[in-house]
């Protein structure tokens, strides 16, 4: 299952994933430096847990929450923080995100025969007490692959399922490819693939999916109707540790231990959820008002002395881009299509923009450092498959200016123009979030204005989160460029955001090379490991070369926790499988 997500612009100063290690930190051994976070646990403190008490969960964002409660349908990281109390995945991991048989399910894959069998343990229980079953799993394909349900998580990566990408097409009404020995109502699901890929073993290799949808429950609501119903807003059933009890639309949502948990019952007695916007973050951490609540990096300086709090820290699986929009998505021919006459389908003048980013200086300003600029799009948590060598795009007018000369972006006057004499004037989307977050965006203009490049936002003004994205998934003609974020897979393999065929791939660029190295990457020779590595850098000195989406920064992630709390970490052998603690192991301390 690929757990790519999109981020909101608290994402662009905040991080969601990878463990930092090293000695442990509370509020009164931590300094004011970027150094300080290395130095951080990754957990609180182990004590002895009670049960009972309430425990506040601060929902940072400046929009309400969608809340659509599907793994399926929903596609953005707020939607998956609100859902996390109950929303346990298939597997477990190790620190590495190799799947483990500790989880809900066992897995096993078998090459030879092309097979990944997937057995739900018994007791394994929706938040109703129905038992989760082989239809459970099964039907999470078929939401994802009806065209009704207009899901973006449908793939070519999942089309390696035999059978998917009929039932997709609607050639058939049930996916060939998957296998219930026991029946619709027992335990084991076989998985039949066209190809094995190397990463199948890693959770969020995208290949297979990792959650299961209760059949029993939904199987009455049309596709088409299902992100809209009741059951998926107001009423769903998870199989996690808590169930939701109630709800104030994109506002907070209300836990309470799901008794039917198959590890066990959880020590708290209820969660609340609750929005905050990103402006009072701060506040809210110095004046203890949550339990749970994420730092925003800019406001680091102002709560880093904060008693009866714990912060841990960990190094985010995600970062920030810029996408130039170079297409479309044709959903007829369900892939992207690229328009070679699109106004910044020209590589100099795509690195002259890249040039023109200030990254460093500005987080340095802004972050203390805890915001950091990348210079590829494989994560350096990635290990050898990142490139060390990669240089990225660092701040340089000059080298900006000469290209664009030599392009023939002649100025005329403060603004430069097209080689064919027209005027050049180049529309930035960008989200609104912090307080910081306009004067970041109109230090880019500002910078982009030196080099002669008319910049202006879209709309005049920030977008709201899901507005931007919804331009962004329609392929608005008033967006040229934009900014935005994701949080990633634990497997490395760029093909579900960067493909011909991925819908998330923002930018619709196509290019036969950048198809031929992402092939190569998930190919049967890329199961030596010195192979893919090799296929990983080359493209990612592609990807910087080619400048469609140049990648901007990654960051320090803090989690500001009640000192009184026991249990949470952000260790992935730890977590529910999504990239949250597994909320079973958190309690207040005796």
């Amino acid at each position: 299952m690929s757990k790519v997500k999109v981020l909101s612009s608290i994402g662009l100063l905040t991080g969601v994933a990878l463990t930092l290690t090293a000695c442990g930190s509370n509020s009164n051994s931590s300094s004011n430096s970027a150094n300080s976070v290395s130095k951080f646990k990754n957990e609180v403190p182990t004590k002895t847990a009670k049960s009972g008490g309430t425990l506040n969960y601060a929902i940072e964002t400046d929009f309400p929450f969608t809340g659509i409660f599907s793994n399926e349908l929903e596609t953005t990281s707020t939607d998956s923080d609100v859902m996390q109390f109950g929303n346990e995945a298939l597997f477990d991991t190790d620190d590495s995100y190799k799947i483990t048989n500790k989880g809900p399910a066992t897995f096993k894959l078998d090459r030879k025969a092309k097979t990944v069998t997937i057995e739900v343990k018994k007791g394994v229980k929706w938040s109703d007490g129905k038992q989760v079953t082989a239809k459970d799993i099964e039907y999470a394909y078929e939401i994802i692959a009806n065209k009704d349900t207009k899901s973006q998580r449908y793939t070519s990566s999942l089309a390696d399922i035999v059978g998917l990408e009929e039932y997709h097409e609607g050639k058939s009404s049930t996916i060939s490819g998957i296998e219930m020995p026991d029946g619709e109502n027992g335990r084991k699901v076989v998985l039949h693939f066209k190809e094995m890929k190397p990463g199948m073993t890693q959770s969020g290799n995208g290949y297979f999916w990792e959650a299961a949808v209760p059949y029993h429950y939904l199987k009455d609501v049309a596709f088409k109707d299902l992100e809209s119903s009741d059951k998926v807003r107001k009423n769903p059933l998870f199989f996690g540790p808590y169930k939701l009890q109630s709800i104030v639309r994109g506002q907070s949502t209300t836990w309470v231990p799901n008794k039917y948990y198959w590890r066990g019952t959880p020590k708290l007695s209820q969660i609340t959820a609750s929005v905050v916007s990103p402006n009072s973050v701060s506040q809210s951490i110095k004046s203890n008002k949550f339990d749970v609540t994420q730092v925003i990096n800019s406001q680091w300086q102002n709560i880093n002395s904060t008693k009866n709090v714990n912060f841990i820290a960990k190094v985010p699986l995600q970062y920030t881009y810029l996408g130039f929009k170079v297409g479309k998505y044709n959903s007829t021919l369900g892939k992207n299509v690229i328009d070679k006459n699109a106004k910044l389908n020209n590589k100099a003048l795509r690195q002259a923009i890249a040039y023109g980013m200030n990254v460093n200086q500005v987080y340095k300003r802004y972050s203390s450092g805890l915001t950091f600029r990348i210079p590829t799009l494989i994560p350096k948590q990635f290990g050898d498959y990142f490139d060390k060598d990669a240089k990225g795009y660092s701040f340089n007018l000059k080298k900006g200016e000469e290209l664009l000369d030599k392009a023939g972006y002649k100025k005329h006057g403060t603004y430069r123009v097209q080689p064919n004499g027209k005027p050049l004037t180049i529309r930035l989307a960008a989200m609104s979030g912090s307080s910081i977050q306009d004067a970041v965006i109109q230090n880019y203009i500002q910078q982009w204005k030196k080099m002669g490049l008319h910049v202006v936002l879209t709309g005049g003004r920030l977008i709201e989160f899901n507005s931007f994205y919804d331009k962004l998934k329609n392929d608005a003609p008033n967006v040229d460029m934009f900014i935005g974020a994701w949080s990633l897979s634990s497997e490395p393999s760029p093909n579900d955001l960067y493909s011909e065929t991925a819908q998330f791939n923002y930018s619709r660029f196509v290019t036969k090379k950048n198809n031929e190295l992402l092939s190569e990457m998930d190919s049967q020779k890329a199961f030596n490991h010195k192979y893919r590595v090799k296929k990983f850098h080359e493209w990612q000195q592609y990807m910087n070369d080619q400048a469609y989406v140049v990648p901007l920064t990654n960051s320090y992630s803090i989690m500001a926790i009640n000192d009184k709390l026991t249990g949470y970490s952000l260790q992935p052998s730890k977590s529910n499988g999504n990239g949250f603690p597994n909320w079973y192991y958190v309690a207040y301390k005796k």
